[in-house]
C-alpha cells in the first residue's frame, strides 16, 4: 500500500527535528566536501517553536490527541521527538523501517491509562539502542524520562468545540473515495439494585409503574447490550478548505425479540439501535475563523454538552437530574479561534430538530380516554373554587392498539406541530489550568423552544357518553389544542490539575424527551371547567378534556409540566495526587462523586394525578472508582443511591410502595463493569 502523503511530510520534518544534534556531528552522515547552505538551518527545525507547530499539526490531522500533544508539551526542550517518534510508531502512523531510518528502536510496549505517551522501561530500551547504534554521537539527544505526571480527568464531550481537519482522519479502511474509522467498546455490568419495581437494567424514578412487591422488588442483572459500534468517515473534497466528515453509531439497548426462536432466550437477545448518524461540513475561512452544517441525527445542543461519568450507559440518569439526547436535525455554527495566552475559543451553534415529545401510545396503562391509573378522575369545580364532587370517565385497558401505533409511527404529537423545534448554544472554551495533561475548561449556556398538538377526530368526539352531548354538538368536526416546550440550561466544565468539576442547571417545561422534568409531558387544565368529559387523541397517547365554563362548551387547555433540576459532580485524578508514574500500571486510577436531583413543580404535579398521589421530586448520588489498566481496558465500580419523593393527592392520599401509602423510596444500586475499547 503506498504510504500516506501527510505520513512522508511528517517523516521529513521529524529527520528535520532530529538533525538538530545530528547536523554538524562528526558521525552524523558524511557530509559533502562543499555543502550548500541549508535554507532553513538544523537548529531551527530542531527549536521549539517549531516542535509546538508540529504538534498542532499533529492534534489538527487527529494523528495526536489533545492530552498526548499537552504531555509531550511538558517535556524538557530536545527530549520530546523520542517519545513522539515511539507514540507515531505505536499508533501506525510510522513504520518500523521509518523508526529504523531514524536509529531507533521500534515502540511496542503498552500505554498506560491516562493517554501516557511512552513507559519508562521502553524509553530505556530506546535510549540504549540510540546508544549502541551510535556510541560516538556525543550530541545525541538524552532519552527523556517520559512525561511527568499523569492526566487529570477529562470531561465526557459528546459536542466537541474543535473542528473536524481536512485529512485529519488516520483510516483503518478505505471504500473509494471514502475513508472509515471504526471505534466501539465491549461492555459487560454486573448490576445489583435493592429496589426496582419495574424491572428494567437500568434505574427509573420510583411511582412511575404502580407499587413494587412487599420486599420492594430487589433485582439482580449481568448485561452487555451496552456494546457499542461506530465509525467515522471522512471525505476529500479539492477544495483546501472544505472538511468532509460523517459518523455512524448504535448499540444494542434496543426492544427484545419476540420471535419463535428467541422466545424463550428473550433476556439475552436485545436488538441493534441507532444513536447516530449524520454527515457534517466545516469550512475554514481563515486559520482561526470557520463555520460548519451538520445534518442527520445527533446528540442536541440542549442539554447535552456535559454528561455525568457514570457507568450506568443504558439509562444515563434518567428522571434524576441529567439532560440529553439524540435526535435527527440540521445544525450550523460559526467557530472563532481567539488564541492568547488561554487558548481562548467561541462556538455559536443552532439547530432545526425534529420536534419529539415522547408521547408513545404504548407507554398508557389505560389508552381511553386516560393515560395512567386514576387520571379518568376529575374534580367538579363550584364557585370559588371550591371542589364540590369528582367525576369519573370509563377506561379501557390498553389492549395492544398502542403498541401497534408506536411501532408504525414512533408518536406524532410534535410532528403534529407542523413546525421544528429551534435549539441553539454558545460554548466558550479557555485554558483554565496551563499544567500539563490537563484539558481546556468551558462554559455552556443552551435553550430550547417548540410546540406539540394534539388532536381529536370527528369520529372520537361522536363516540362521547350520553352526558357529552353539549361537547358533542359543539365540536362535532373535532379538537386540536397545544402546548409549549421551552427550555434553558447553564453548564460549566472547569479540569485542573487537582479535580475536575462539573455542573449542569436547567429549568423548563415538558422536558419528558430530555429525560426530566419527572418526565412528565403536560396535563388537562380542568380549573374553572365543570360537567368534565374526555375524548382520545387522535394517536391514543393522550386525552383532551372539555368543560362548560357559564355554561359554555370549552376545550380545556393543555399546560406543560414545569421542571428544574441539575448536576455537580467532581473527577479525581487519584494517581496524578499519588505522583504515580505515568507510564507505569498504578497510571490509570480516576474517582468520580456526583449529585444531582430532578423536580416537577408540585402546583402541576396535582393537576396530573389528582385520584392519588404521585412522585414529584428525585434524586441520585454515587462514587466510583475506575481503573485503566492500559488505553483499551478499563474496571470500574460505582456505589449509589437513587430516591424518588411523592407527594400526596389532594385528599392526603400517598402512592403505595411495598403495599402501604409511602412519601419516599430508595434503591441502593451497586455496579461492576469491564469496559474494551477499540
Amino acid at each position: 500500500m503506498r504510504r500516506p502523503a501527510f505520513s512522508i511530510i511528517l517523516l521529513a520534518v521529524l529527520m528535520g527535528l532530529l538533525g538538530t544534534s545530528w547536523a554538524g556531528s562528526p558521525n552524523g552522515g558524511a557530509p559533502s566536501p562543499t555543502p550548500t547552505p541549508d535554507p532553513v538551518p538544523a537548529s531551527s527545525m530542531g527549536s521549539p517553536a517549531v516542535m509546538d507547530s508540529l504538534l498542532n499539526l499533529m492534534v489538527s490531522k487527529g494523528v495526536l490527541t489533545t492530552a498526548e500533544a499537552v504531555q509531550l508539551r511538558g517535556l524538557p526542550p530536545g527530549q520530546q521527538v523520542t517519545p513522539l517518534l515511539a507514540l507515531l510508531a505505536k499508533k501506525g502512523v510510522l513504520t518500523q523501517e521509518d523508526v529504523a531510518a531514524l536509529n531507533l528502536a521500534p515502540a511496542n510496549a503498552t500505554y498506560s491509562s491516562n493517554f501516557a505517551v511512552l513507559p519508562a522501561g521502553n524509553v530505556e530500551a530506546i535510549a540504549q539502542t540510540s546508544q549502541t547504534a551510535a556510541p560516538a554521537a556525543s550530541a545525541a539527544p538524552k532519552a527523556p524520562a517520559g512525561p511527568t505526571v499523569v492526566a487529570a480527568v477529562a470531561p465526557l464531550r459528546v459536542l466537541p468545540v474543535d473542528a473536524p481537519k481536512r485529512e485529519g482522519l488516520i483510516p483503518d479502511l478505505k471504500l473509494g473515495p471514502v475513508r472509515l474509522k471504526p471505534y466501539g467498546f465491549i461492555k459487560m455490568s454486573v448490576v445489583h439494585d435493592s429496589s426496582l419495581p419495574r424491572g428494567d437494567d437500568f434505574p427509573l424514578p420510583f411511582f412511575l409503574f404502580g407499587d413494587s412487591g412487599p420486599s420492594g422488588s430487589p433485582e439482580f442483572h449481568i448485561k452487555a447490550r451496552s456494546m457499542r459500534l461506530g465509525s467515522n468517515f471522512e471525505w476529500i473534497d479539492p477544495s483546501p478548505k472544505l472538511a468532509i466528515t460523517g459518523k455512524f453509531e448504535m448499540d444494542f439497548e434496543g426492544n427484545y425479540t419476540a420471535t419463535d426462536n428467541r422466545n424463550i432466550s428473550s433476556i439475552r437477545s436485545s436488538q441493534a439501535s441507532i444513536r447516530l448518524a449524520y454527515g457534517r461540513l466545516d469550512y475554514s475561512f481563515t486559520d482561526k475563523t470557520s463555520m460548519y452544517g451538520l445534518f442527520g441525527q445527533d446528540w442536541t445542543p440542549f442539554g447535552s454538552s456535559t454528561l455525568p461519568n457514570t457507568l450506568e450507559t443504558t439509562g444515563l440518569g434518567l428522571g434524576f437530574g441529567s439532560l440529553y439526547e439524540r435526535a435527527p436535525q440540521a445544525r450550523g455554527g460559526f467557530i472563532h479561534n481567539f488564541g492568547g495566552s488561554r487558548s481562548v475559543k467561541l462556538l455559536t451553534d443552532w439547530a432545526a430538530v425534529m420536534p419529539a415529545y415522547g408521547n408513545t401510545p404504548s407507554s398508557n396503562t389505560t389508552q381511553i380516554p386516560g393515560t395512567d391509573a386514576g387520571s379518568n378522575v376529575y374534580n367538579v369545580i363550584g364557585a370559588g373554587g371550591v371542589v364540590v364532587g369528582t367525576v369519573t370517565i370509563p377506561q379501557t385497558a390498553n389492549t395492544g392498539a398502542g403498541l401497534a401505533t408506536q411501532l408504525a409511527i414512533g408518536e406524532r404529537q410534535g410532528a403534529d406541530s407542523g413546525k421544528p423545534e429551534v435549539e441553539g448554544r454558545v460554548v466558550m472554551q479557555f485554558q483554565l489550568d496551563k499544567a500539563p495533561g490537563v484539558a481546556p475548561a468551558q462554559l455552556i449556556v443552551s435553550g430550547v423552544n417548540s410546540n406539540r398538538k394534539a388532536v381529536v377526530t370527528s369520529t372520537n368526539i361522536t363516540a362521547m357518553p350520553a352526558s357529552a352531548a353539549a361537547y358533542k354538538t359543539a365540536f362535532a368536526t373535532g379538537t386540536e389544542t397545544d402546548s409549549e416546550r421551552y427550555g434553558i440550561n447553564f453548564q460549566a466544565q472547569l479540569p485542573t490539575r487537582f479535580a475536575t468539576f462539573l455542573a449542569s442547571w436547567y429549568r423548563g417545561a415538558d422536558m419528558r424527551f430530555f429525560f426530566a422534568g419527572q418526565l412528565y409531558s403536560h396535563y388537562n387544565n380542568t380549573a374553572g371547567l365543570t360537567a368534565v368529559a374526555t375524548a382520545p387523541t387522535i394517536d391514543g397517547s393522550d386525552t383532551m378534556a372539555y368543560g362548560l365554563s357559564n355554561g359554555v362548551a370549552t376545550i380545556a387547555p393543555q399546560n406543560p409540566v414545569r421542571a428544574v433540576g441539575g448536576f455537580v459532580e467532581v473527577g479525581l485524578p487519584v494517581s496524578r495526587w499519588f505522583h504515580a508514574k505515568p507510564t507505569g500500571r498504578m497510571g490509570g486510577w480516576t474517582m468520580n462523586v456526583h449529585y444531582s436531583t430532578d423536580q416537577a413543580v408540585a402546583n402541576d404535579v396535582y393537576r396530573v394525578n389528582t385520584a392519588t398521589g404521585t412522585r414529584a421530586r428525585s434524586y441520585w448520588a454515587f462514587g466510583n472508582v475506575l481503573y485503566k489498566l492500559n488505553s483499551w481496558v478499563t474496571f470500574g465500580f460505582e456505589e449509589g443511591a437513587l430516591s424518588t419523593v411523592a407527594v400526596p393527592s389532594t385528599t392526603g392520599v400517598y402512592p403505595t410502595y411495598k403495599g402501604v401509602p409511602t412519601r419516599e423510596a430508595t434503591d441502593y444500586r451497586s455496579e461492576f463493569s469491564t469496559i474494551f475499547t477499540f
